[in-house]
């Protein structure tokens, strides 16, 4: 093979390789009017052009965005006292009118669609699942307040290992 042609196929390679490699390394809040969300006294008000599956999902997580965490909460039925990752996920995909029934968060794995969504975004991984909605993150982890349960935030997290899919449609 002549030099120039290897010389080529190296950097087609490398190219590709460093593609691979280039995804986001956390989950970030950006502001956009119109399309983002916000927090007011912990409760997110969403933007006034969402289409209704969406104000029905933020209108879930302010909900349960009070409830203590719970291993295994939201599991056995949708509505409960406390909530855990999957289940607070669920709870919302559910209002949304994109979920038929509670899901352990492997589930989220390969719920949907891959890619993050329009207005919905779930971040899935072995243990742990949580959605951005119209711009917030609704999660039971690396939250502003005691990570007790589920609660909407604007606060960066890192997305390392996690696995992105959207509902159809959204």
């Amino acid at each position: 093979m002549p030099a120039a042609l290897r010389m080529l196929s190296v950097l087609i390679a490398a190219l590709a390789l460093c593609q691979c490699s280039s995804g986001k390394k956390s989950w970030e809040y950006k502001y956009v009017p119109g399309k983002t969300a916000i927090i007011i006294h912990g409760k997110a008000v969403p933007p006034a052009d969402a289409p209704e599956p969406v104000l029905r999902a933020i209108n879930a997580g302010n909900r349960i965005c009070d409830k203590p965490y719970r291993r295994g909460g939201g599991h056995a039925r949708f509505e409960d006292s406390a909530y855990d990752c999957s289940g607070t996920i669920s709870y919302v995909l559910h209002a949304a009118g994109k979920l038929d029934s509670p899901a352990p968060s492997g589930f989220f794995r390969k719920y949907g669609e891959r890619g993050e969504g329009k207005w919905i975004t779930v971040y899935a991984r072995s243990g742990h699942v949580f959605a951005e909605i119209a711009g917030l993150r609704l999660d039971t982890g690396y939250n502003d307040r005691d990570s007790d349960g589920p609660r909407w935030t604007d606060r960066k997290r890192p997305i390392k290992g996690f696995t992105v899919r959207h509902p159809k449609g959204l």
